[in-house]
């Protein structure tokens, strides 16, 4: 899951960045309106985390004009006012959810994750394929009644597998939707996180779902690649 944070504090941007990433999702941070707006409109986002206090613009203004321009990624809005008429300004402007500050990280999290799910309200809470079963809700695995239990990366790895099935999936669109715009695609961290995430779902079970697709990438496929 990719999110995108518009945030101009430094300090409160890597926060948020790094203890999202630790969750297992991708992020990418803007440090200004007029930047995060263009991100936002320009490239696909599960969801987006909007500081209403930006130095070149106001946040409210920016989820105005994102809703105006067709964008309807999921907003969650931070603001240090906590009165019902900068709530109500807010959420009239199109934010999805508006948390303030200061705030715990926990309850960041879980205002993302409740963001997250009603962003995809038409899709169920669990995801299936053959006999892997990934609640996004509680965050557990299964494969047939054996839990898996993964690492937030490797977790969000899985779920990107299990959003596209039978879709061969590049390093490069793996990095960009598991890590973010800024990964390094002559690293080797994808090649690891697959392995290891292979080594969960498919040792020890008859049929092998994770498949290597030679100078492509991988594919999750109840048939190997040449099927």
């Amino acid at each position: 899951m990719q999110l995108l944070v518009i945030e101009d504090n430094p300090r409160m941007a890597r926060f948020i960045r790094q203890g999202l990433r630790e969750q297992g999702y991708g992020v990418d941070v803007s440090p200004n309106a007029r930047d995060g707006e263009d991100r936002a409109a320009r490239q696909s986002y599960d969801g987006i985390i909007l500081d209403v206090m930006l130095p070149d613009a106001d946040g409210i203004e920016v989820c105005r004009n994102l809703r105006r321009r067709g964008v309807t990624t999921p907003i969650l809005m931070l603001t240090a006012l906590s009165t019902t008429t900068d709530k109500v300004a807010g959420l009239d402007a199109g934010a999805d959810d508006y948390l303030t500050k200061p705030f715990e990280f926990d309850e960041l999290v879980a205002r993302v994750r409740a963001l997250l799910r009603r962003g995809q309200a038409q899709e169920a809470a669990v995801l299936k394929f053959e006999d892997v079963e990934v609640n996004l809700t509680t965050r557990k695995v299964f494969r047939g009644s054996e839990r898996i239990r993964l690492t937030p990366k490797e977790f969000a790895l899985l779920e990107y597998f299990m959003r596209n099935p039978g879709r061969i999936l590049s390093r490069a669109a793996i990095g960009e939707h598991v890590w973010d715009m800024f990964f390094d695609a002559d690293s080797n961290v994808i090649d690891v996180y697959v392995s290891m995430l292979r080594r969960k779902i498919d040792k020890g079970f008859e049929k092998p779902l994770i498949h290597t697709v030679i100078g492509a990438g991988y594919v999750l496929s109840a048939e190997g690649p040449d099927a």
